[in-house]
Parts: structure tokens; sequence; C-alpha cells
């Protein structure tokens, strides 16, 4: 029999959790803010161990001492825990292998945050179906555990993907909080004249069908306006994160959602994660459906769109086409997250493909250095294996790798490298598949 859930402040709901537990928690717009600050308020933690990935805020909780942040993905908030001595551990994974990962560390406390109850009771949970509601509905069903989920009137209450609801019912929650938090806007990134560019040559790959996913960065979103910008278009959507630039090709009636070949009629996505203008054109919309990660993700599931792209950026390429996506010389400063899973899913049919879009240098410590490289340094971490490298864009132009050979390949890539690095990298090139 069901239980009606306990109405707390924060502080009294933080009171629950004993100075040695163990809390799991979403990605990023999962995160019940609220509850972390009542959390930090608390200094008598002894062991807290947390399961979660993209905090969106500074909390001092993650500085404690004996507070243990087991993370998915790192975002600004990890890398500052982690520079000022907090104990954040990444824990290496996919998207999709958040759940299991989750289920092994069995929490005794899940939170999450949601919009307030509705009319028939249910709580929604707004802007993150992710991989965590399967475990939600499992803490609230076991008496032993405890579901705390954070309701905010200010969450946009979102459409669920069919066959996957997005809502839980306050019979099945532990404790209510109620807060005034704000979810979390990411500040808009200035563009650059070598985004628009590299936007430029990636939008040549873009039929005007094309179902896309587009990736976190200044270079997908770009992309995603040029395409707004363009003349024609009827695309769909098919993202596990829903940006800004996405919602902006919605505005410009760019998105019709017709030929995808499976979920019609809707853009399909697992989290959102913007302005406040793009929460607020979500709340009660129809046109865009959240779905669990392990559906939207799945790399057979998304080969089944038609002439699906997939748009995302890169730290930096070898001549191999290993791709490093989220570590610089084995400093985390994100994650996999679905990276891998969309650049598969988009090698599956022939219409398909994964653009792969960087800058070719960057600038560090007053020397241009080429992000295009003969040999990945000691300590690079690959997000993506050559095998699934499809096409890679700079501002020089495309390197198509698509059944090409090493040597063809390496050869590709140096050809849309900075001039000052192409000669050298040619020379490797030429030393390749000897």
């Amino acid at each position: 029999m069901w239980v009606s859930p306990q109405y707390l402040s924060p502080d009294e709901a933080a009171a629950l959790l004993h100075p040695d537990d163990v809390v799991g928690m979403g990605l990023g717009p999962a995160n019940p803010h609220a509850l972390l600050a009542a959390m930090s308020r608390r200094t008598d933690w002894t062991n807290l161990t947390i399961g979660g990935a993209l905090v969106l805020g500074l909390f001092d909780l993650f500085t404690h001492p004996n507070v243990h942040y087991r993370c998915g993905f790192f975002g600004p908030a990890e890398r500052y825990y982690k520079s000022v001595g907090g104990d954040v551990q990444l824990v290496p994974a996919g998207f999709r292998q958040f759940a299991p990962i989750l289920e092994r560390l069995a929490p005794r406390v899940m939170m999450v945050q949601a919009t307030p109850p509705d009319y028939r009771g249910f709580v929604n949970l707004s802007l993150h179906h992710g991989a965590t509601f399967d475990s939600l509905r499992r803490a609230g069903r076991d008496p032993e555990r405890i579901l705390m989920v954070e309701c905010t009137p200010h969450l946009p209450r979102t459409r669920a993907l069919d066959g996957h609801p997005n809502e839980i019912h306050v019979d099945e929650i532990d404790v209510l909080v109620m807060s005034d938090e704000h979810p979390v806007s990411l500040p808009e990134e200035a563009r650059t004249a070598v985004d628009e560019k590299i936007a430029e040559i990636a939008a040549t790959y873009i039929p005007d069908t094309a179902t896309l996913q587009t990736g976190i960065g200044s270079v997908p979103s770009v992309v995603a306006e040029t395409l707004a910008a363009r003349e024609h278009g009827a695309f769909g959507i098919h993202s596990e994160m829903f940006t800004d630039g996405l919602w902006k090709l919605h505005l410009a009636g760019k998105v019709r959602n017709q030929a995808k070949g499976i979920f019609d009629g809707v853009s399909v996505t697992t989290f959102a994660l913007g302005s406040a203008g793009l929460y607020e054109w979500l709340d009660g919309n129809e046109e865009v459906a959240f779905g669990p990660v392990h559906v939207v993700n799945d790399p057979t599931i998304i080969g089944e769109n038609r002439t699906f792209v997939s748009i995302n950026g890169a730290i930096s390429v070898d001549l191999f086409g290993q791709v490093v996506a989220d570590s610089v010389a084995g400093r985390q400063i994100s994650g996999v997250g679905g990276h891998e899973d969309f650049v598969a899913g988009a090698e599956l049919a022939l219409d398909d493909v994964s653009l792969i879009c960087l800058p070719a240098t960057i600038e560090i410590n007053g020397v241009l250095t080429s992000r295009l490289v003969a040999q990945l340094p000691l300590g690079s971490v690959v997000a993506t294996p050559r095998h699934h490298t499809a096409v890679v864009i700079t501002e020089y132009g495309a390197a198509d790798l698509r059944g090409a050979t090493v040597r063809e390949r390496a050869e590709r890539l140096s050809a849309i490298a900075h001039p000052q690095f192409r000669d050298e990298l040619f020379a490797a090139a030429a030393t390749l598949d000897r």
C-alpha cells in the first residue's frame, strides 16, 4: 500500500540522511539544488558517497573532506571542486551506462528535482529523463530506501516519449520538498569567425530533410543556427541534449519531424539545457518528447532515422582518426556522454553521417598549437575510436574518412590542418601503413 509523502523543508529532508550514507542523483538538470544547499549546511558527514554527474552549481558539500563524489560527467563545477581538494572521482562511462553503474552503487537515498504535483498527483521530471527514472521508482517502492523529490514551480512540464513516462505519482515518493529554485541557464557562447566557417562547411553535409543530433558546445549550436537561416529545411530531431540551437531551428519553422522513419511527429531528446527562453518554450510543448537514455542513445535506434546527421565537437584528432573529446592530457574536462553512441548510430546506413567539428588550432601559453596531431600525446584518452570516425571538419575543410585506408585518412586529415602544420603532418602521414 502506498503511503503519502512527507512534505519537508530542505533542511528537514537533509536531516534524514545518515552521516555515513549513499545518495544517487541524475545528470545536470535533475540536480535538486535546494537539497544540495541544505546538505552543504551539515558538517557532520563521516562517509557520504554521492553518485551523479554534471552538477550545475557550487555547493560546499562537495568540498567536505568526508564527502566522496563519484561522477560520470565533469563540468565547470566538478573541475572546480577537484581543484580545491574535493574528492571528485570520474567513473568512466557513456550516458547509457549510468543506470547500471548507479544500481551497483546501491544508493539508499535517491534525489531529483521535478515540477510540483499536478491535479492527478503526478510530478513531472521536466528537463531530464536520462538514466535514473527506474532507479527513482525503485527507491520509492522500497521501504528500506528513500526517494526525495524537490519540486519547483519554475520548471517546465514536458512531454514524454510515447511508452516512456516521465512522471511519478506522489504516492511513490517518500519526501517532497518545495523550493523556489530556477533551472540553471547556460550563458550564450560568443560565436567566432572560425565557428561560422566550420558551420558553413558542415551544412554542406546536411540535406534539407535530415534528422539531426547536436552535441554541447558553440560549434554544434552555430551549425543549428546556420541551418535555421538557410532558405529550405524540413528537419527531424533525435538528440541526447536539446539546446538553444535546436530551439532556434524550431522557431525558424525548419523542424517538421515528418520523414524520420521512427518517432515521426516529435523531436526526441533525453535532457535539455540552455536558456530561460528555451525552458519557457518547452513548458507544455507537444513538439518535443523526452525519453530514457537507453532508448534515445541506442545506436541501433538512432540508425533507424532516415538521413541521420550527428554533429559533435572534439578537442583533438590524430592522423588515425582517433578522437579526444573529454580530456586534455589526461585531465578530465567533460565526459563521454552520448558522443560515441551517436557517432556509431550515424554509420549504419549510406545516407547517414557523423561530423566531428573542431577548430584547427588552439593557443596554449601564447603558442599556436595544432589540434590535428600525428600522434596523441602520452596520457590522452580516446573518446571515439578511429573506426567510428566519419567526417572531420575544421575551418580549412572536411576530411571524409569513410572507406579510406590508413594512409588516405592521414593525408585527408593533414590537408585540413592549419597551413603552418601541414608539411609536418603530411610527412608523418607518409610513414603510416608501411
